[in-house]
């Protein structure tokens, strides 16, 4: 493609190495584009709500653990941010928060579309996490504390069965599964991106905004999906913990410094590219399957394991057998199925009673 001067037009991977000045470029137009606020809003709570989004997004990233226990100037620390006895009720806090911004960025634009596209992105949003909560559950059974650094120490790296005996995702599978489906889906990723969807009639909740504020709620979009997969590297893969490099010895500070900050790194990035690998591979859902899969499917499973796992860690800790485990693990995941058969009433049945 060539332009009016007869020279090609280089493209966004040539702006820069890999394209990074692209990048670099767009966001620096973002801070002085035009701010638009429209005339029927709330501008007070319209300036505050991207904040809201965003704000909670790096503040959850505040527990987690990125590193190990280094020393700097004889002070002995960890390499992490914060760490709260109640690391994952604040996780847990930070993420419903995020939920105000969504809400009040609708509603304080005064127009009636950006208000209905907060209230079904509210509605996901809430929806997925209970799933993400009780999936958490499923760790908190088998580690017994809310610390991050906590539940990272106990799936320390001691030998090459760490991986599959210390580490959580395989003893915590199911919740480890339900916990990737309901985070990425609070995440507004692909396929549950139903706000920006190409089918709408308008962007949804973030329609009005322009500019930067316009930037920041994808930046905390973004920036979500990144405290996400680091909260479930942390919760379920062991963290920054690692094999070290044995012809080092175990006090060097590569050992030390460099090795868990890589691991840590290399597991989020692991996790990221799987998320792009999703969005790739599967179409957008319609929105009633995306509230089916959330109430229907994800809430009830994560019910289970939870029972499961509170029978197994159980059984463990008393010397059971597994003969006498399993049958328990098996009833108690049926007796669950049957009580949330029973008590949770069936959309499509009441729907019918009510035509």
């Amino acid at each position: 493609m060539l332009r009016a001067d007869g020279l090609p037009v280089r493209g966004p991977q040539r702006a820069g190495p890999f394209g990074a000045f692209q990048t670099l470029a767009d966001g620096i137009k973002l801070f002085f584009k035009e701010q638009s606020t429209p005339t029927s809003a709330d501008r007070p709570v319209f300036r505050l709500a991207p904040y809201l989004a965003i704000m909670p997004a790096f503040l959850a990233f505040a527990i987690v653990p990125i590193g190990g226990l280094v020393t700097v100037d004889g002070y002995h620390t960890y390499l992490q941010l914060a760490d709260p006895g109640i690391g994952v009720l604040w996780l847990l806090m930070m993420s419903g928060i995020g939920l105000y911004g969504v809400m009040l960025a609708g509603w304080s634009s005064g127009s009636k579309y950006p208000l209905l596209g907060s209230v079904r992105a509210s509605a996901q949003l809430l929806s997925y996490e209970a799933a993400l909560g009780l999936a958490i559950v499923g760790v908190l059974v088998h580690s017994g504390t809310l610390s991050t650094r906590a539940i990272v120490n106990q799936q320390a790296w001691t030998s090459w069965d760490s991986f599959a005996t210390d580490w959580y995702w395989l003893p915590a599978i199911g919740a480890f599964v339900i916990f990737v489906i309901a985070a990425i889906a609070e995440t507004n990723h692909p396929p549950f991106d139903l706000v920006e969807a190409e089918q709408e009639l308008v962007g949804g909740f973030h329609t009005e905004y322009t500019g930067i504020r316009f930037a920041i709620f994808f930046l905390a979009e973004f920036m979500n999906l990144i405290t996400m997969c680091a909260i479930a590297v942390t919760l379920f893969l062991g963290g920054p913990s690692g094999p070290a490099l044995g012809f080092i010895a175990a006090d060097n500070w590569i050992n030390v410094w460099v090795m868990p900050v890589l691991y840590f790194t290399i597991k989020v990035l692991i996790l990221l590219y799987a998320t792009v690998w999703v969005r790739a591979t599967l179409p957008r859902l319609r929105y009633d399957q995306l509230m089916s899969l959330g109430w229907k499917y994800l809430i009830e499973l994560a019910f289970v394991w939870a029972m499961v796992s509170a029978i197994v860690v159980v059984g463990a800790d008393q010397g059971w057998d597994r003969w006498i485990t399993v049958p328990a693990a098996i009833a108690g995941a049926a007796i669950v199925l049957f009580v949330l058969w029973a008590c949770i009433p069936r959309a499509g049945e009441s729907i019918e009673e009510i035509r």
